[in-house]
């Protein structure tokens, strides 16, 4: 059917709906208003079942929740509502039903975006206009429906819209203008769908509304993936009231309704809506409860309006002397509300573009085990930091000549011989016709998050200060060897890859290695360039305690550091890994060049990680292999915690936990039980089957430094990596020919660890040791130094 706004034309009034039925409407009723709710619930159901997968990778089979769950709306929804439409005969539903057919039925070409995981946002936007656009095509012609741009509602459309979109401008931020392009078209594609699918033709405009609302909730559950499609069930039916207020012009509907779809797909990163990220689902949370609210306040006053003055009876006015001057008002009405929004913007929400970016591996990587030869350790770190820069300096002058020529920035490394390239899908399916490019990732970078400090501290919970040596120290033997061997870790370094450091907490100040000598070659902070360390999140303070903190929280209380910000947030990326291991291995000046002011006499001997880059955050299983293993080649040792994804076999599944090149650490309790988050090997995710972890360690309860000089106690085996760094540091401090000879080291850890002697019921316990939830066994630093020492 043909449904024009011309007001140049005078239009006969509307016959009657007829076959009225109070059975149809109440029918009708108890499906419509309760839909948009119960899609909601539904799809928050599903999202949290695959944020839970992405939590543990033991409930990995819940991630099939997203789209086994759609599949099964779409079934039975494209169903019962064809049934609806087949069996209804009362006029006024009828053709509300049929735009209820064809949104229900859109789940189904939607599915593919449920495939596409996570870091592929272009794409996503490209299908949802491809299947909008195409759907729309279709729609259109089945339904006979047209859409005329000249309707006089659309600048109460674009006015309405301006409500809808303010809060999004003022907690979001922009991704690359590529992505925002792509947000808006596929906005204001999904908007057209819409249109052709919502129907105004019940003679009651709070009864469209409501058909209105359950239209959009169908179709933005189906159209939005990875948690964009909450967003939409939110902010669309919503504006339902809204919508009913400009129709019976579609053009003014498509407008309004894809105008606020774009809102929500451009100022929000679907994959940062994550429970990884809390600071940006709350964000979300808020821009959407904003714009629910507004919606329906404008909507419903809207409504009332049109009711009071009796212009809403969905019939075309006939021309009146004065149309035209409030025609004109209403475009200034929506430009004023607009002109609002953009200072809104610029005044509190976040300017500029923050694009996800490319990693771009190279085919030739460096061989450097030839330089384990070099016993001298400073020389052995410098020949590696030579050969390295060397080699990435080569290989990567084809791709920089092109992209300086193109004006495409990007940053190099040589840990990996690779690059991060400002790009999005143009430039991957470029670079992948490179013939020295290996393979492209994605390199996701966080947009920025309004009050993100606190929404991270609110997860922390202070504690006394300690009253003496812990119990996880004690429990490994450390107190022991302070007292017999009189070692603390005196003269070895940390290098310290976290969420940064509360450089003034007590317990850390006098250890900072540029307490005296300055933050230069001491400090790096790739997510904000601020110039002294400093920590948002508390994770990396509380680490960095356990492996050197003073006053019995800490293994090695006589060890100094230094450190590097990759997770400022709780997402990284495999560039801002990258960044910091190139830093423990060669630490340069604030502001310096890492290819050519690195200063490799200045590297860690030991490296605490406690963190892990899964396929969110870009990595694949080999994306960081080549960087742990010129480390170890260098002298330094990598010690890493095996994560938290356990109890299931085969949860060691993400870099740098997984390379046999690096010593992972699995987590028991105060009872020597492994933990039930304790990741478990053998590690498939490679196809290696190795063994993984090497050995446990002290994982749960664990107290240590917070910032602002507080105390906590947390558990994870982030809280179990930290012993084996600073039992490292003991070893190496009271046989400093030890230094830079991992495989000696490793043996003797290996060889004295205590036999695991805790539960067994839960968790991949089969087989002899080395074992796939404890390795070797229980770490003791009393006894691995007894032997260093030959007794």
């Amino acid at each position: 059917m043909e449904m024009q706004n011309d007001l140049s034309q005078p239009m006969q009034p509307k016959e009657e709906p007829r076959n009225r039925s109070t059975g149809a409407l109440v029918l009708f009723l108890l499906l419509a208003l309760p839909m948009p709710l119960c899609m909601f619930v539904y799809h928050f159901v599903l999202w949290s079942l695959e944020q839970a997968a992405i939590s543990s990778g033991s409930l990995a089979n819940l991630a099939w929740a997203g789209p086994v769950g759609l599949a099964i709306q779409a079934i039975v929804m494209t169903g019962l509502i064809a049934a609806l439409w087949s069996f209804t005969q009362d006029d006024r539903f009828k053709p509300v039903y049929a735009g209820w057919l064809g949104a229900a039925s859109m789940a189904f070409p939607a599915l593919a975006l449920r495939f596409l995981g996570p870091n592929n946002d272009q794409l996503g936007s490209i299908l949802q206009i491809v299947i909008s656009l195409a759907a729309f095509f279709v729609v259109s012609r089945v339904r006979k429906v047209k859409i005329d741009w000249k309707a006089g509602n659309v600048p109460v459309a674009l006015l309405l819209a301006a409500f809808g979109v303010a809060p999004f401008a003022v907690f979001g931020a922009f991704g690359s203008p590529t992505d925002a392009l792509l947000g808006l078209l596929a906005g204001l594609a999904l908007g057209l769908l819409a249109a052709a699918l919502m129907e105004s033709a019940t003679g009651n405009k709070f009864l469209d509304a409501f058909g209105i609302g359950a239209a959009l909730a169908l179709l933005g559950s189906a159209i939005g993936y990875d948690g964009a499609q909450l967003i939409l069930l939110a902010i669309l039916p919503a504006f339902a009231f809204a919508i009913a207020a400009v129709m019976p012009s579609r053009a003014a509907g498509a407008l309004l309704t894809g105008v606020l779809a774009a809102a929500g797909l451009i100022f929000f990163d679907p994959t940062e809506l994550t429970i990884l990220l809390g600071d940006v689902g709350a964000l979300a949370v808020r821009a959407g409860a904003y714009a629910l609210g507004l919606g329906l306040a404008v909507g419903i006053i809207g409504l009332a309006i049109q009711l009071a003055t009796g212009s809403g009876e969905g019939r075309r006015p006939e021309r009146v002397e004065g149309s035209g001057a409030k025609r004109l008002l209403g475009w200034v009405g929506a430009g004023a509300a607009w002109l609002v929004v953009l200072i809104l913007f610029f005044t509190n929400g976040h300017r500029g573009f923050y694009g996800d970016r490319l990693f771009v591996i190279l085919k030739d990587q460096a061989e450097l085990s030839h330089i384990r030869q070099i016993e001298e350790i400073d020389a052995r770190r410098t020949e590696a930091y030579r050969e390295l820069t060397q080699l990435a300096n080569e290989t990567q002058s084809g791709l920089r000549g092109t992209f300086d020529s193109l004006g495409v920035r990007y940053t190099p490394y040589y840990l990996v011989n690779a690059m991060e390239v400002r790009g999005g899908t143009l430039i991957r399916l470029y670079l992948l016709t490179r013939p020295e490019v290996d393979r492209v990732i994605p390199s996701p970078r966080l947009r920025p998050a309004q009050a993100a400090d606190a929404l991270a501290l609110n997860n922390l919970f202070s504690s006394p200060p300690p009253g003496g040596v812990q119990w996880n120290v004690s429990m490994i033997g450390a107190d022991k060897v302070w007292e017999e061997f009189g070692v603390r870790g005196e003269g070895i370094v940390i290098g310290q890859s976290d969420s940064g450091v509360d450089v003034n907490h007590p317990e850390l100040k006098d250890s900072y290695r540029g307490r005296n000598e300055g933050d230069d070659y001491n400090w790096l902070d790739p997510w904000y360039g601020k110039s002294s360390p400093y920590d948002e999140n508390g994770h990396g303070t509380h680490t960095l305690g356990t492996v050197l903190g003073k006053n019995g929280i800490g293994v090695a209380p006589g060890a100094t550091w230094f450190a590097c910000m990759n997770l400022n947030r709780n997402l990284g990326n495999p560039a801002l890994y990258l960044d910091c291991l190139q830093f423990m291995l060669a630490p340069f000046p604030l502001g310096g060049d890492p290819f050519t002011d690195g200063d490799p006499t200045r590297a860690a001997d030991v490296l605490n990680n406690s963190w892990g880059c899964p396929e969110i955050e870009g990595c694949d299983p080999n994306a960081l292999l080549h960087a742990a293993n010129h480390l170890r080649d260098a002298g330094i040792f990598v010690v890493v915690s095996a994560g938290n994804d356990g109890p299931n076999c085969s949860t060691v599944n993400a870099p740098l936990s997984l390379y046999d090149s690096v010593f992972s650490v699995g987590a028991i309790d105060r009872n020597g039980d492994v933990t039930e988050f304790s990741s478990r090997g053998p590690v498939t995710a490679d196809g290696s089957n190795r063994i993984k972890p090497d050995i446990v360690a002290p994982g749960r309860d664990i107290l240590s430094a917070l910032p602002g000089g507080t105390y906590g106690a947390l558990e994870g085996t982030s809280m179990a990596g930290p012993h084996i760094a600073g039992a490292v540091a003991l070893l190496w401090s009271v046989d400093p020919s030890l230094i830079g000879d991992i495989d000696r080291t490793e043996q003797i850890l290996i060889e004295t660890a205590q036999p695991y002697a805790g539960s067994t019921s839960v968790g991949c316990f089969e087989g002899n040791v080395p074992n796939a939830a404890y390795g070797y066994g229980i770490l003791d630093v009393y006894e691995a130094v007894r032997e260093a020492l030959g007794k």
